[in-house]
């Protein structure tokens, strides 16, 4: 049961896991509201043989899922797990891609850290269990909220599509997208968290790499970046709205920046490396457990300057870019694949209806 009023990584996150599940006999069943802007995402999840029922209110939900073996919320809105939990039959879990720990300026982060728990993790308390993606997050759940059973499923990508080009593939890619100098790709949806603001602001000291923005530009913080885009007068600077092409938007690339202050196991970072592109992104406690500084990419404080010098510096250094971009690759075929968290994932289900 999802509460999503549009589509982000957690999202996309329920599109590429579910319609695996059916390996391991597992029937899964999503419960979309009936928003119109919904209807495509919905179409997909049937096309990939997944059942989709839309819904028109929350209060709908206790008696449609009361016949399943588990029912699973994954919710944007703290009200929705205070509304539900304490109507839905058990066995029941919360699934979490919560980013937990914004790293703003204080006092904005302590403030934040104060009242978190008491409006959207204190309900999380009445679920049977909590499911999260990225060990730091587990920890900080057991420790900080203390809650007592929280499992964590590693996120994973589907490594087939999100692959590195080979040289004429790559060119034809480039040549479609106009890609013709350094292009560094920052995707992802415009918040503030995700901080797209400073990655305008690196493009001011680097004019000679061009920087591609993907996401959606509706939004109140995407029509603030194209008006700050034309208040600086940047040439290096492209908008491209939503994509659903972004591997081959990765494949073209030279690079990922990604100035991120919250994450938990950032989808985006992973297709990147998955794309053998080396990463830029900040020394977040998440955004560390996935990138090696100085092996996967290069961990760089959320300040424009630096993360201008960290981009001009794989720009001069084509060789170790592409050695960064490689080692990348690697780690997500060791560690992070679709199909390993597809596994996870319904080992965990399996484990909450047994007990």
């Amino acid at each position: 049961m999802t509460d999503a009023p549009r589509v982000a990584g957690s999202e996309l996150w329920l599109l590429d896991v579910l319609p695996l599940l059916r390996a391991q006999r597992l029937q899964s069943t999503l419960f979309l509201s009936d928003r119109p802007n919904l209807d495509v995402f919905a179409a997909r999840f049937e096309a990939a043989g997944v059942e989709v029922r839309r819904y028109a209110a929350l209060d709908e939900l206790p008696e449609l899922t009361r016949a399943f073996d588990l029912r699973v919320v994954q919710g944007w809105a703290p009200s929705t797990y205070r509304q539900l939990l304490p109507r839905l039959d058990s066995p029941q879990v919360v699934f979490s891609h919560d980013q937990l720990d914004f790293h703003y300026p204080q006092p904005l982060r302590t403030t934040y850290l104060e009242v978190y728990p008491w409006t959207k993790a204190w309900p999380f308390r009445s679920a049977d269990a909590v499911v999260t993606v990225s060990a730091w997050a587990g920890d900080f759940m057991r420790r900080r909220m203390g809650l007592p059973d929280v499992r964590v499923v590693t996120n994973g990508v589907r490594w087939q599509d999100f692959r590195p080009a080979g040289a004429e593939e790559r060119a034809a890619l480039r040549a479609a997208s106009d890609f013709r100098r350094f292009t560094v790709l920052v995707p992802g949806r415009f918040a503030p968290e995700k901080n797209q603001l400073a990655a305008l602001l690196a493009a001011r000291h680097a004019p000679d790499v061009d920087f591609v923005f993907c996401g959606d530009m509706d939004s109140g913080m995407g029509r603030l970046a194209e008006a700050l885009r034309v208040r600086l007068r940047l040439q290096n600077v492209r908008f491209l709205g939503r994509r659903w092409d972004m591997p081959e938007l990765y494949r073209a690339a030279d690079a990922l920046l990604q100035p991120t202050l919250a994450e938990n196991q950032s989808l985006v970072t992973l297709e990147a490396m998955s794309s053998g592109l080396p990463v830029v992104t900040t020394p977040i406690p998440a955004q560390a457990e996935l990138v090696r500084d100085g092996v996967d990419g290069l961990l760089v404080p959320a300040q424009p300057a630096l993360l201008a010098r960290a981009l001009l510096a794989l720009a001069a250094h084509p060789a170790r870019a592409r050695q960064f971009g490689a080692a990348a690759r690697q780690r997500i075929l060791d560690h992070h694949t679709l199909e390993g968290t597809a596994l996870q994932v319904g080992q965990t289900l399996r484990d909450l209806v047994r007990r």
